[in-house]
């Protein structure tokens, strides 16, 4: 198992509302649940999501892509500062490629990505680690 981080209090506020998120997962199929929360540039509000199933696996949302939406349809655009993912696994459980490229839309791609689990935060990495070679096809300082 590895070992919990140390991190500032609001990130340990944000895995707090990823962990809250993640005990309403509807995740029959997969019985996989995730939570997450995601903290927005100039916004105080965390954002929670969870990730819902769907018997037909396409029309399934992860928790991250959920937070975003959730974000979007509140305020519209803004660029992500961290996100927080939960998932009830002993290793760190990422984000998936489909969020991943999802957040490219809304990130400088320095901004951190907490894995965690119900143990508390696990790991800490860059969103240019996950995903160095995005499909962009905004120019940077192009966002809207």
């Amino acid at each position: 198992m590895s070992e919990k981080l140390k991190v500032e209090p609001a990130i340990e506020e944000a895995y707090k509302v990823a962990l809250k998120a993640q005990k309403n997962s509807y995740s029959p199929y997969s019985h996989f649940a995730v939570g997450a929360a995601i903290k927005f540039k100039g916004d105080d509000k965390l954002y929670p999501g969870c990730n819902v199933e769907n018997a037909s696996y396409g029309g399934t949302n992860c928790a991250e892509r959920t937070a975003v939406f959730s974000r979007v349809a509140e305020k519209g655009y803004g660029p992500i500062d961290y996100v927080v993912v939960v998932a009830n696994t002993d290793n760190p459980t990422p984000p998936c490629a489909l969020c991943l490229q999802i957040m490219n839309e809304f990130c400088d791609k320095d901004f951190p990505i907490y894995m965690a689990n119900g143990a508390g935060i696990l790991k800490r990495m860059n969103f240019k680690e996950f995903l160095p070679y995005s499909f962009d096809t905004l120019k940077e300082g192009q966002k809207p």
